[in-house]
């Protein structure tokens, strides 16, 4: 059977949160995970489901891709079809076909797989290093030392404030959290709030769980600007990974910019282990108009 690419409906996002829940492994490298669809549900079901891009043969789903922006797409493939030459060879193609833009784009793909090589040999390059780190949660989490609290539609407007003082740009509200809390996928997400000693509130955090015993993320956490070197980064983080122990979770995974040193060195303070850097793809042309 020929493999075919296809947009899902919004009635059809489950099936790609589906395939990326049981592709999910502590053996596997760090991949597009159902959390961060779930992340990106906040724009609402209809984007996310134009955001996607699955590849299927006979029927059964082998590569998920998110359109994280006009410009990368973040791409994961499933663990027996990672070295499917048919496959690949189809996604190479596809991504010169319109999948991506012309102009400067970029593709996230783990490492191991083969279409990376094929990009490779296509012209791609690398580009921006990302650091993965991951806590087993084999054992109980230490305390956060600060007081967590869980998020509720009745709270939404507190986190989202928090947030948007986390993050020099960003553009989140409160109905873009009551959206993402419509998303399947946060049906097994928590967002958590931390406060300090007079009582206000200093960072937050969503996890997504995949599952019990597969690996978790956590996708925003953030600390507000007013309030940072003061622990409460480290906080939210041990709070996050033990609302995924809560919820099953075999591990706890967090990825960031290499360049963003400060958040490094706060999921290490927190007992996550550094794994080896990820680096995104790049090619300056691209597209149905590129040469």
């Amino acid at each position: 059977m020929a493999i075919v690419l296809h947009t899902p409906e919004v009635d059809g996002l489950g099936a790609a949160v589906k395939a990326l829940r049981e592709w999910q492994s502590d053996d596997a490298p760090t991949q597009l995970h159902p959390g961060d669809v779930g992340w990106f549900w906040r724009f609402g079901a209809a984007a996310t489901a134009a955001a996607l891009r699955t590849w299927s043969r006979d029927g059964r789903v082998l590569a998920v891709g998110l359109l994280d922006g006009p410009a990368l797409l973040r791409l994961t493939v499933a663990p027996d079809a990672r070295l499917d030459e048919e496959l690949a060879w189809r996604l190479v193609q596809d991504l010169k076909g319109g999948v991506l833009p012309a102009g400067k784009v970029f593709v996230e793909v783990p490492p191991g797989v083969l279409v990376r090589e094929l990009l490779f040999q296509d012209g791609w390059h690398d580009d921006e290093p990302w650091t993965p780190l991951r806590l087993d949660l084999a054992t109980p989490v230490r305390d956060p030392g600060v007081r967590i609290e869980v998020v509720g539609p009745g709270q939404a407007h507190l986190w989202s404030l928090v947030l948007r003082a986390s993050f020099d740009r960003s553009t989140f509200t409160d109905e873009r959290w009551q959206a993402m809390a419509t998303g399947s996928p946060f049906a097994d997400a928590r967002c958590l709030v931390a406060f300090d000693e007079q009582g206000d509130a200093v960072a937050v955090a969503t996890v997504w769980s995949a599952g019990t015993g597969k690996p978790g993320v956590l996708e925003p956490v953030g600390v507000h600007r007013d309030q940072r070197g003061r622990g409460y980064g480290r906080g939210i983080t041990l709070a996050a990974a033990a609302a995924l122990r809560d919820l099953g979770s075999s591990s706890a995974v967090v990825c960031t910019p290499s360049a963003n040193v400060g958040a490094v060195a706060t999921y290490a303070s927190a007992g996550f282990e550094r794994l080896p850097e990820r680096l995104d793809l790049s090619r300056g042309l691209w597209g149905p108009t590129a040469s």
